[in-house]
């Protein structure tokens, strides 16, 4: 008998359900209510079980009936995903899209651009991977992620297409409490490597020949951009990260940017790279240009805010200029003000 249950009959169960009675559950369904009595008690038949109590003036749900719902309800959101699947893989879209990204890209455009793929195409499982830009090249290449987004290379492999995405600034930074805060900028290389470095890289490769911006012999490693970000606010080196990560940190003094003789790399250039031989499908090239879309409205939402106090300490020359320009401005209202008092004594006597 159960092996004759049917999805009408679940959707039926589930409409009575959220509507409270027959009726209702007939309007949404477009049904007798007689059809829709007829086809609960066909299905409690089946069961073996009363799915509602019909004592009262409306049907309530038996304690049979509510443990069985959220099944039911799974059964039909499962039907209605195998339909949109299926619809999509007719009309050539891919049932999955694996996307391998550098930890490097900001936050903001890529989660917009996940956001906005939900809701364009439901039915696509998106698989996301996030590594450090040196690992973005290897599953794109044998073929396990359809897309990476990484950092600069010095040669693309010819098997992989590359496009631009966006270019992220990067800054040198150092806590308040380091002893390189105290530093006139700009700083000599020598005086750098005399102090720790933070780096983040792939632990499972510490070549230094695959490291950019190496100032100092004594490095930290560190294989998560978050805990070098921790790192560096405790104080226990300095490190070159992406400025959006700690603007924040920079407009409240938690971090100070600092400057050197020998400027390391400035920017971080960003593109999302694919196998020649099997682009993108339709969901993959549309997640592509939505990452292009969302980095451009990014930028240009950077580019209105004013930027942060980047470098500023306290006692910096800004701040004096200000100081003493108000102090000055405060002892001429003051002499004024004396030499009016002094005008109207004199007038008085």
């Amino acid at each position: 008998m159960l092996d004759r249950v049917s999805l009408d009959q679940l959707r039926t169960f589930i409409a009575a359900a959220d509507e409270g009675s027959f009726s209702a559950a007939g309007r949404r369904l477009r049904r007798a209510q007689s059809v829709v009595s007829q086809t609960l008690a066909n299905l409690e038949g089946q069961l073996g079980l009363k799915l509602f109590d019909r004592s009262a003036r409306y049907p309530v749900l038996t304690e049979q009936g509510r443990a069985l719902l959220t099944d039911a309800r799974a059964v039909a959101g499962n039907m209605d995903l195998f339909k949109a699947r299926a619809k999509s893989l007719a009309g050539g879209l891919e049932p999955e899209l694996s996307v391998v990204i550098d930890f490097m890209f900001p936050g903001e455009p890529f989660i917009a651009a996940v956001a906005a793929f939900q809701v364009q195409f439901p039915a696509t499982s998106l698989s996301l991977h996030i590594d450090t830009w040196t690992d973005v090249l290897e599953p794109v290449l044998d073929g396990r992620c359809a897309l990476g987004v990484m950092g600069p290379l010095p040669t693309v492999p010819p098997q992989l297409t590359r496009e631009r995405l966006l270019t992220v600034r990067l800054v040198m930074v150092v806590s308040p409490r380091h002893p390189l805060a105290t530093r006139r900028a700009p700083i000599p290389t020598a005086v750098l490597a005399e102090h720790v470095q933070l780096l983040h890289t792939d632990i499972s490769d510490l070549s230094q020949a695959r490291e950019r911006g190496v100032l100092s012999p004594k490095v930290w490693r560190l294989g998560n951009l978050r805990a070098k970000h921790t790192f560096l606010r405790a104080g226990f080196g300095f490190g070159i990260v992406p400025l959006h990560l700690v603007e924040a940190d920079l407009a409240s003094g938690e971090l100070v940017q600092l400057k050197v003789e020998e400027a390391p790399p400035e920017s971080h250039h960003l593109s999302v790279i694919y196998r020649t031989d099997s682009p993108p499908g339709p969901t993959g090239r549309w997640f592509m240009d939505r990452l292009k879309e969302e980095d451009a409205k990014w930028l240009m939402e950077k580019e209105s805010v004013p930027a942060p106090g980047i470098g500023k300490r306290k006692g910096s020359p800004s701040r004096s200029r200000a100081s003493n320009e108000r102090t000055r401005l405060s002892v001429t209202s003051a002499k004024r003000q004396q030499s009016r008092s002094r005008s109207r004594s004199s007038r008085a006597k």
